[in-house]
């Protein structure tokens, strides 16, 4: 027997708000954290803006010294974790620390730490590399980090998918729940690679917007859609078996229903174009959920914003969802934020668990025409009040990941 596993809290660090309730509050409001980079200069480079996270302050959120030897991405994982946990209520000094894992993943790591040493490599040789460049460099160490500063020691795994990472890792916490290798499970995604070399290197793939419109760089569904906007921050959130939960009057957010998880295997960058793919990852979802595609209410999609990915999953939503993918609500919470690969999954599900609390779907911002094959309802120019019941979020990466949640209001 499965066991069932709930939603106890919710972190998040983002390009419009460093917690939780400032980033919904800016969602709910259309606000749109998409600005010309700060990080560098960017006057040799096609793409000028991106999604920054602002004013974010590691000392503030966790121990300085430990701060010190993070890299960014482990940074925001820390405090999107720390922001969980508390809002879950978990005492780790009254659980059994073996029965809380992590599983936090991230797409890419730090690229800032890899381009700083090889500068320094080059122009000041060999032993001028920081001793802590592998440390802050590697993918894992968000989830390494949040053991090390909350105390869990369970499961502690990353999952690298690409886009799909945050989606995965908490596919991953959920079986892990389930089959019983844990109680408690903290997951989601981290990312920050808004430097030089992760522009260029998207800039150079033809993924990025090179709009020097805020307001109309990232337009998921829009007919004008040229690109995504690279974003950054975490989204963690802790999933929980239902009786653990009950039996420390936790409040339950909302409970996992389904998960899917499927492969392309057709390109390193386009997802399949009949989307059969995706398709297959949403309908095993719904499957394990036990329900039709018309109990469905929301869809937070992928949504980047490129004309193949827009394209081809709005033929997946068809293939998976059949008449019933006329009456769907679909948004893309990148028209707000940019695309945070690793970290998108993660927060993208805490908007779905959102829209359940609050009878609330978000429009995607900017999005104005869409065309011909894009026929479907994607909240263009207002947001939808309405009672959720079920949320779906989909998650699609680089060498044809695909990765489904589907979550659901608790009774």
């Amino acid at each position: 027997m499965k066991r069932r596993v709930v939603v106890t809290g919710l972190g998040a660090v983002t390009p419009i708000g460093n917690d939780v309730e400032t980033f919904w509050k800016n969602v709910k409001a259309g606000t749109v954290g998409i600005g010309e980079i700060t990080r560098f200069d960017t006057s040799d480079y096609k793409v000028k803006l991106a999604a920054e996270v602002k004013d974010f302050s590691a000392k503030e959120r966790m121990d300085a010294k430990a701060a010190r030897r993070m890299a960014l991405f482990s940074q925001y994982a820390v405090a999107a974790a720390k922001e969980a946990l508390a809002d879950a209520g978990i005492e780790m000094e009254k659980e059994d620390p073996f029965r809380v894992g992590v599983i936090v993943g991230s797409g890419i790591g730090s690229l800032q730490a890899m381009t700083e040493a090889q500068q320094k490599l080059m122009e000041k040789g060999p032993s001028r590399v920081d001793a802590l460049l592998v440390p802050k460099m590697i993918s894992n160490m968000a989830a390494g980090n949040i053991s090390i500063a909350t105390g869990a020691r369970g499961k502690c795994t990353n999952v690298v998918t690409a886009c799909a990472s945050g989606s995965h890792c908490i596919g991953d916490a959920f079986r892990a729940i389930q089959y019983g290798d844990a109680e408690v499970m903290v997951a989601g995604g981290a990312e920050s690679c808004v430097c030089p070399v992760g522009i260029a290197g998207f800039t150079n793939l033809t993924a990025l917007s090179t709009s020097a419109d805020p307001y109309r760089a990232s337009l998921p569904f829009d007919k004008e859609r040229n690109g995504f906007v690279l974003g950054e921050g975490a989204g963690v959130v802790i999933l929980e078996e239902l009786e653990h939960a009950k039996a420390r009057g936790a409040r339950i957010l909302a409970e996992v229903a389904g998960y899917g998880a499927t492969a392309d295997a057709y390109h390193i960058t386009s997802p399949v174009e009949d989307g059969s793919g995706a398709a297959r990852a949403m309908t095993d979802a719904m499957k394990e959920a036990g329900i039709e595609p018309g109990e469905v209410d929301y869809l937070n999609a992928h949504g980047t914003g490129t004309h193949h990915n827009d394209l081809f999953e709005t033929r997946a939503v068809k293939a998976a969802f059949g008449d019933a993918a006329k009456n769907l609500k679909i948004n893309s919470t990148k028209s707000m934020i940019g695309h945070l690969l690793g970290a998108a999954g993660g927060v993208e599900f805490i908007v779905c668990v959102k829209s359940i609390l609050d009878g609330f779907i978000h429009q995607t911002v900017g999005t104005k025409e869409t065309e011909e094959e894009l026929d479907l309802d994607y909240c263009i120019g207002a947001p939808v009040y309405q009672e959720v019941k079920y949320a779906m979020s989909n998650s699609l990466g680089f060498g044809g990941h695909n990765a489904t949640l589907l979550v659901k209001k608790y009774e």
